[in-house]
């Protein structure tokens, strides 16, 4: 079979049952099964494909997956995220839009130690968008920063997603983990700053509120005896990643048991909050180490039948520069993002767009991160954005879908202008990642 007639069966098939709604481990099942019959042999391919994905999930480097996952289910289960927010809010002052800002802030601690997205978002829907509402915050107002600040979770470590996008992609897990940071940071402060000047142009949106204001310890205690002993988890997990002490298996497996000490310290860590914790890292992990099985199968495959190295030599041959080429490549990830889940387009794009990575001598690191940017603008997308439809399943009803649309466009734009930016100024990838060895 010519490699454009492999090509269009194994990357049309693919998004086709997707397209049609079955689910991405067994979209991807059916095409390998195909795939195997076709390429690698009949009976004999259907053993290698047994063996693939035996060895696609026996791999070391996908231990952190499971750990930063466990992470935050323990923090969410046990309380100690809502003492996190407690803590950020002593030490905000009435500002505009104070408690819109409570949660960007709150968020971004809670990211640095949390390897979920999805729980990020549902617990600040949770806990904060009632309080919003009930003072007056109009709709758009109130879901948007919850919405906007849970995408950030992918870009700040620790991010089961980026360890995903490392493995499958071959880039260094540690170094991709660190170079999201500046863009993470970057992200939220922009959030913060756009918010204080809608609500300054636009007090309505946020009426300001009665506002008690602590001083001396009771605005301090807080702050120090939750947030940051968690925080400093993050800083234990990036110190041994990037002086080289630990890998990033073991950082995530410090990690996780400094979160289960705290947790006990407090006297927080019930055996139903533990037990709800581990039962929740086991479900998503074995989402994730399944989808895996399919993906690293499907590189394999279309590898072999010839359609990566043909679509590579098609794009190479058409003369574009890298730059061009890494513009088409962050377009096509940000269509993809309208209709299909991050892990989707990871299996999707990672087999063509890698060995153009080799090819045109691009840096790794920094079209990882950028390749993180558009996974998190997918989670914000419309109409099928993951993140849209978790804020949606907490609000209240009041909270229509045509205000969370509207809430998340202007974080849409800005998480656009950062991509632009890390483009244009790759340093801003690369920097920490290089500071810190």
């Amino acid at each position: 079979m010519a490699w454009d007639a492999a090509a269009w069966l194994m990357l049309g098939g693919s998004t086709l049952l997707l397209f049609l709604g079955l689910p991405v481990a067994f979209s991807f099942l059916v095409i390998n099964l195909l795939g195997a019959v076709l390429f690698l042999g009949g009976e004999a391919g259907l053993v290698q494909l047994a063996r693939n994905s035996v060895s696609s999930v026996a791999s070391f480097s996908l231990t952190p997956i499971p750990l930063f996952i466990l992470m935050g289910e323990v923090l969410f289960h046990t309380g100690l995220a809502v003492k996190v927010i407690e803590g950020v809010e002593h030490l905000i002052r009435q500002v505009p839009g104070r408690l819109a800002v409570v949660a960007v802030v709150a968020g971004t601690v809670f990211s640095a130690i949390s390897g979920s997205t999805i729980a990020t978002t549902a617990m600040l829907g949770s806990l904060m968008l009632p309080v919003m509402l009930s003072r007056g915050y109009h709709p758009t107002m109130a879901t948007g920063p919850l919405m906007a600040i849970g995408a950030v979770d992918m870009l700040i470590p620790p991010s089961a997603l980026t360890v995903l996008l490392g493995s499958l992609s071959g880039i260094s897990i540690s170094r991709l983990l660190i170079g999201g940071v500046v863009p993470g940071l970057i992200l939220s402060a922009a959030f913060v700053v756009y918010i204080m000047a809608r609500v300054k142009l636009n007090p309505a949106l946020a009426p300001t509120a009665s506002f008690i204001e602590h001083r001396g310890w009771q605005k301090w205690r807080p702050f120090l005896q939750y947030v940051i002993p968690l925080v400093s988890i993050f800083v234990v997990v990036v110190a041994s990643m990037s002086a080289g002490w630990a890998t990033p298996t073991e950082s995530a497996a410090i990690g996780a048991f400094f979160t289960m000490v705290l947790a006990v310290l407090y006297r927080s860590l019930t055996t139903k909050a533990l037990l709800a914790a581990l039962r929740g890292t086991a479900a998503i992990s074995g989402m994730i180490l399944f989808i895996i099985v399919g993906a690293t199968t499907f590189s394999q495959i279309l590898s072999f039948s010839g359609a990566s190295n043909g679509l590579v030599a098609l794009i190479v041959g058409l003369g574009l520069g890298p730059y061009a080429v890494i513009a088409a490549m962050m377009a096509l990830l940000v269509f993809l993002g309208l209709f299909v889940e991050q892990v989707s387009m990871m299996m999707i794009t990672l087999p063509i767009y890698m060995p153009l990575v080799q090819k045109y001598g691009i840096d790794p690191v920094w079209f990882g991160v950028m390749f993180l940017i558009c996974m998190q603008l997918g989670l914000l997308l419309p109409p099928h954005g993951l993140l849209l439809m978790t804020m949606k399943g907490v609000a209240p009803a009041e909270v229509r879908m045509g205000h969370i649309f509207q809430a998340v466009l202007p974080y849409i734009a800005m998480s656009l202008v950062l991509l632009a930016l890390v483009f244009l100024l790759p340093a801003l990838a690369l920097w920490l990642p290089e500071v810190l060895g």
